[in-house]
């Protein structure tokens, strides 16, 4: 099983393009039933996820009673955030502990988002490194209080400004531990003109020192927009995963499920085969093309035995059996060792020293 706190101990090493970190977040998506968790978790690790993340919250601690809506009402018609949390904000300490026990058996990866200090307390215990929403980019001290645990950190940098993740940034690094920075849009769904994943390398370029990646919130389609981030170098994909897309409301519908990751995971292997090696050179199977698809210099016309060679002697023709045609200037002036017949392939042998 991929660990990603190995992940993070190994950042300064170059990734392959087919092996990303995959997070499918489940979110709220088992719906306070403790078998659907467990069935989301193996279908998540059957579609070839590294690890399976929930979110962790009461209603109480995350939103006030008058919070307004901020998605897509049309699938989810709850309209205020105290409402819609309260629906799935049943799961607790208890539940997440046999959640990270059955993670465990599965041989797939256990994180939660906590959303208040008593939650990240008791999932400090469960989890090797913790995510921090976009909502709470801007939480400095819920921020510094999970830096303080001393494990690495995913954070979300949806719906921000860059002096806002430089602020974030900054309070993390002060607590010494690794960071990666998810580019994020914190649409619910995210139409593709605005999934802005070139944002990935802008992340890459102004934050080195850290790993990149990316938070998806676009609707699954063909699973193009994570193969694309992680061309663009996401190191570490997260995504919603469901076993139904079309249940109604909360994150069924912008979901992908194990489908999809399969597709994810096989279009994207293809794409690492595609892409290769970056450093530039002939491969082997390139070999009878650089023998018989270049050219060798060739008599233009019969050049006697003694002659002087003149460029218009001389042409070029496949194979490259002979003289290289880029040595030319080399092989005007001197003379013919025999009689060299028209349409001869010129060799060193063919020449006088």
């Amino acid at each position: 099983m991929k660990k990603i706190r190995d992940l993070f101990s190994t950042s300064n090493k170059p990734h392959t393009l087919d092996s990303p970190y995959v997070i499918a977040e489940i979110g709220v998506n088992h719906e306070g039933n403790m078998d659907l968790a467990k069935r989301l978790i193996d279908e998540a690790q059957e579609g070839g996820a590294d690890a399976v993340k929930f979110q962790t919250y009461k209603a109480e601690t995350i939103a006030s009673v008058n919070s307004p809506a901020y998605w897509d009402t049309t699938k989810e018609p709850t309209p205020n955030q105290f409402q819609l949390f309260k629906k799935y904000d049943k799961f607790w300490k208890t539940e997440f502990e046999q959640l990270k026990t059955y993670c465990t058996c599965a041989g797939i990866e256990f994180i939660s988002t906590p959303f208040d200090v008593e939650s990240a307390m008791f999932l400090n215990d469960l989890m090797e490194v913790f995510k921090i929403s976009s909502s709470d980019i801007t939480n400095r001290p819920f921020i510094e209080l999970i830096g303080s645990f001393g494990k690495p950190i995913i954070l979300s940098t949806g719906a921000s400004f860059l002096y806002e993740i430089e602020e974030a940034v900054a309070w993390i690094e002060r607590s010494g531990v690794p960071l990666a920075l998810l580019h994020c849009i914190l649409n619910y769904p995210t139409d593709d003109a605005n999934a802005n994943l070139a944002m990935i390398t802008d992340l890459r370029l102004k934050f080195p020192r850290h790993i990149i990646g990316y938070s998806d919130h676009t609707l699954p389609k063909d699973m193009k927009t994570l193969e694309i981030a992680a061309l663009l170098g996401a190191v570490i994909l997260e995504k919603h995963f469901t076993h139904d897309k079309t249940l109604p409301g909360n994150d069924h519908y912008h979901a992908m499920d194990k489908s999809d990751l399969k597709l994810f995971r096989g279009n994207l292997s293809r794409v690492a085969k595609l892409l290769g090696s970056d450093r530039k050179h002939p491969l082997p199977s390139e070999e009878p093309a650089r023998q018989n698809a270049r050219r060798s210099l060739v008599a233009a016309t019969e050049i006697p035995a003694g002659k002087t060679i003149e460029q218009s002697d001389l042409t070029w023709k496949r194979p490259a059996s002979g003289v290289s045609p880029r040595l030319l200037s080399d092989i005007v002036g001197k003379k013919a060792r025999r009689t060299i017949v028209s349409d001869e392939i010129i060799t060193w042998c063919t020449l006088e020293e």
